[in-house]
């Protein structure tokens, strides 16, 4: 909790990342850095201190996602994205909603389980590594004795064996029978292939059901020949599980969930009811608005790890609102989400930025594409400029995609030298993408009106 980072820190981490949008980053910083402050806040005021969810508008391909994913990292907390507008599907009821929550609750315990192996993986490591001793030189539970010539040879059967046993553990952590077959015993698990179906019945009941006959039936074990690095890997996860308390794995994750976890409901403009429009669909979408209100509001729901409180779950909404505004969506849903974020279009700075600065950028990720086949590509400046300037005149003149709109342009300048390579372009060579070669292969692209074929 003491190294938790302070809002300008979270600001600075979302900066590798994600160009603009400062105000964003600024809210979604603050609202991070008070769940620590909460945490460390007096006992008996901690219940009163609800977050302040976020609701940001933008259009798409402006980051909005990316901030919120991003964000769930820097806090090593449980985060699940949803589309609102999946809600409004046919077959859908409304107790559906709770999904997210449990989604959540999942992605907690398996991040809680995953730390959990971590920390007692140097123990694993060393059952694996009798388990796969045995396979190789069963121990003797006893032997006979014969008379040895000297004082260095076995005293009998029992010391020989140990013998052998210690000499191919050291050729094992040498690494020297990684390829060597053994015949190992994998525990199946018992409700896989289980399926669970009845009219009436809700998500979270099925759930529950299928582990209940899952938990009943006795664990079959099979026999498996593998590899010694093979062997490793799937005996690690099992000897693991046997050191770790499931049932503490259980309630520490929905700990978490409750007071770090993170909601991302995207798309939430869809379910607005726009007040140029009237009958129809709106009335579904007004019903899922009220299903998520307790949910956003604070509310017990049930999973199969045991019951979790949303009280304290982070809710950061997200939409594009060109059909509808924010004012749109009911007033008591509005109401849960008091901090609002306009973020801005990208500019063609913009774009060149985000080709040139982030870790992650669209460039870099060709460059190491590429280095896979000993390939060298480097992107002059004033390439990465034209690079920006084409993807931001595109998306002026048909159809705002933002950010994305650079995978367009990027796969098509790239794609005949992706297909060259290591056929026609071999190992060791070097390309250099210069603005000459920008405007040659995507001279059409800005002069064809009728870019349909471009439009992701």
């Amino acid at each position: 909790m003491k190294e938790f980072l302070t809002p300008r820190q979270i600001v600075a981490e979302l900066d590798k990342y994600i160009i603009g949008q400062e105000d964003a980053k600024k809210n979604v910083a603050i609202a991070l850095r008070n769940r620590w402050r909460r945490m460390a806040a007096p006992s008996e005021i901690q219940q009163e201190i609800v977050p302040n969810n976020i609701l940001m508008i933008g259009s798409t391909g402006v980051g909005k996602t990316e901030i919120a994913r991003r964000l769930a990292g820097i806090a090593d907390a449980p985060f699940t994205k949803v589309e609102a507008s999946k809600f409004t599907e046919v077959g859908y009821v409304g107790r559906d909603v709770e999904s997210m929550v449990r989604d959540l609750v999942e992605q907690s315990v398996n991040m809680v389980r995953s730390q959990k192996q971590q920390a007692v993986k140097e123990k694993a490591m060393e059952a694996v590594e009798e388990v796969i001793l045995d396979a190789l030189i069963p121990p003797m539970r006893g032997g006979s004795n014969f008379s040895s010539t000297t004082a260095d040879e076995p005293k009998n059967d029992h010391e020989l064996n140990e013998r052998t046993r210690e000499r191919f553990r050291e050729k094992i952590r040498n690494g020297e029978l990684e390829d060597r077959k053994i015949e190992i015993t994998v525990t199946q698990n018992p409700a896989s292939g289980i399926g669970v179906a009845a009219p009436g019945m809700d998500e979270a009941s099925m759930i529950g059901l299928q582990d209940m006959l899952g938990s009943m039936m006795p664990k079959k074990t099979r026999k498996r020949k593998l590899t010694i690095a093979e062997a490793r890997k799937v005996l690690l996860e099992e000897e693991a599980a046997k050191l770790i308390d499931m049932e503490e794995v259980k309630e520490e994750a929905i700990r978490r969930a409750e007071n770090t976890g993170i909601i991302f409901i995207d798309e939430i403009d869809k379910i607005a009811v726009s007040s140029a429009k009237g009958g129809g669909p709106d009335v579904s979408r007004e019903g899922v608005q009220r299903d998520l209100l307790p949910i956003v509001e604070g509310s017990s729901v049930a999973t199969k790890h045991g019951t979790i409180k949303t009280d304290h779950i982070l809710f950061v909404a997200a939409g594009a609102f060109h059909l509808s505004k924010p004012s749109d969506l009911i007033p008591e849903l509005q109401g849960r989400f008091p901090i609002r974020v306009e973020l801005v279009d990208l500019t063609e700075d913009d774009f060149y930025q985000i080709l040139s600065e982030p870790k992650n950028a669209l460039t870099k990720q060709y460059e190491a594409l590429l280095k896979a086949e000993s390939v060298e590509l480097s992107f002059q400046d004033a390439a990465l400029k034209r690079l920006a300037e084409i993807a931001f005149r595109v998306n002026s003149e048909i159809e705002n995609i933002g950010a994305r709109r650079l995978n367009t342009v990027v796969s098509k300048l790239l794609n005949d030298i992706l297909f060259d390579v290591p056929d026609v372009i071999g190992a060791n060579a070097k390309i250099v993408i210069t603005a000459e070669m920008v405007d040659e292969r995507l001279g059409d692209m800005v002069q064809d009106r009728d870019l349909s074929q471009y439009i992701l």
